[in-house]
C-alpha cells in the first residue's frame, strides 16, 4: 500500500465522459467510477453522426482532439485542413458514431494523465472493455440501476444520496438546484434525444427501492413497499430486482426479452445465449 489517495481521478473519469459526451452522437444514461472499475449505460446512433455537415464534424473532432499548441489560430488550421479533405471527415464521422472509438477516446487520455501523475509508462487499464447489448426500454433501465447502485452495493455508502461519482448522484443535484422532477428521465450528457418514457423522480424512487431490496440483510435497507410505478415497468418487485441483480452474471452478451435474444443469437449464428433461460423466468 502507497499510501496515496487516487479518490481525484474519479473525476477525471466524469469530466471526459461529459467532453465526450458533447463530441460523439452518444447518450449516456448511466455511469458508476469505482476504485478499481468503471460501468457506463449508453446509446449509439451512427446515422446522426453520418448527418452532421462538414462544420459540425469538424467541430467535435478539434473538440477531442485539439491542436498541441492550443490556440485559436491553431485550431483555425486544423478545421481549415480537415474541412479541404471529404476522405478524412467521412472517416471522422465515422469515428465519432463508435463505440469502440469512444472507449478509445476515454480509456487513452486518463491512461497517460495517471502515468504522468505516476511518473511511469505501461498499461494502467486492465484490458479492453466488455459490452452487453440491451435490448429494450426495460433493460435499459434495469442496467441503469445496477450501475447507479454499485456504490451501495459494494459497501462504499449506505444511501443513495451518499454515492459520488455516479450518474445518480448528478441527477439528484440537478433537482437539489432545480430540475423539475416530473420531467422525462434524459441522458445525464450526450448529443442524442434519448428521453426514456418514466420520469426522473420515479426513477430515483425505483433506485431508492431497489438499493434497499438487493440488501436485505442490512438494518434500514428492508424494501417494504415497491413505488407505484414498477407495476408500469415490470411484472411484479421481485422480478425486477431479480432482473436488476442479474447483471451481476445471469446476463451475458444480451440482456431483454427471451425472444429479442433467440433472435439475437440467430442473427450472430448460435443456437444459445446465456442469459434466454433467465429471460424466460423473467416474461
Amino acid at each position: 500500500m502507497t499510501g496515496r489517495d487516487f479518490e481525484h481521478r474519479k473525476n477525471w473519469v466524469r469530466e471526459r465522459l461529459h467532453l465526450l459526451g458533447e463530441c460523439f452522437a452518444v447518450a449516456i444514461h448511466a455511469y458508476a467510477v469505482m476504485s478499481n472499475h468503471l460501468h457506463i449505460v449508453l446509446q449509439f446512433n451512427a446515422t446522426v453522426s453520418a448527418a452532421w455537415s462538414d462544420e459540425e464534424t469538424a467541430s467535435h473532432w478539434i473538440r477531442l482532439f485539439p491542436p498541441r499548441e492550443d490556440s485559436d489560430s491553431a485550431r483555425a488550421l486544423k478545421r481549415q485542413a480537415l474541412l479541404a479533405d471529404p476522405g478524412r471527415l467521412a472517416l471522422v464521422r465515422t469515428r465519432l458514431g463508435s463505440l469502440s472509438w469512444f472507449m478509445r477516446c476515454l480509456a487513452e487520455p486518463i491512461a497517460r494523465r495517471a502515468n504522468r501523475e505516476d511518473h511511469c509508462t505501461g498499461r494502467f487499464w486492465e484490458g479492453r472493455f466488455r459490452c452487453q447489448l440491451l435490448c429494450d426500454e426495460r433493460a435499459v433501465l434495469a442496467a441503469m440501476a445496477y450501475v447507479d447502485l454499485n456504490p451501495i452495493r459494494a459497501g462504499v455508502v449506505d444511501t443513495l444520496d451518499a454515492t459520488a461519482h455516479t450518474s445518480a448522484s448528478e441527477r439528484i443535484d440537478l433537482v437539489r438546484h432545480g430540475l423539475p422532477p416530473a420531467e422525462l428521465l434524459r441522458p445525464v450528457a450526450g448529443t442524442l434525444p434519448a428521453s426514456l418514457s418514466i420520469s426522473t423522480a420515479d426513477y430515483l424512487q425505483i433506485l431508492d427501492w431497489t438499493g434497499r431490496a438487493l440488501a436485505p440483510g442490512k438494518r434500514g435497507r428492508i424494501a417494504e413497499g415497491a413505488p407505484a410505478i414498477l407495476a408500469v415497468i415490470d411484472r411484479d418487485a421481485r422480478r425486477w430486482a431479480m432482473r436488476v441483480s442479474s447483471y451481476r452474471g445471469g446476463w451475458a452478451r444480451a440482456a431483454g426479452g427471451a425472444q429479442d435474444l433467440i433472435d439475437l443469437a440467430a442473427r450472430i449464428g448460435q443456437r444459445w445465449l446465456q442469459g434466454i433461460r433467465l429471460a424466460w423466468r423473467l416474461s
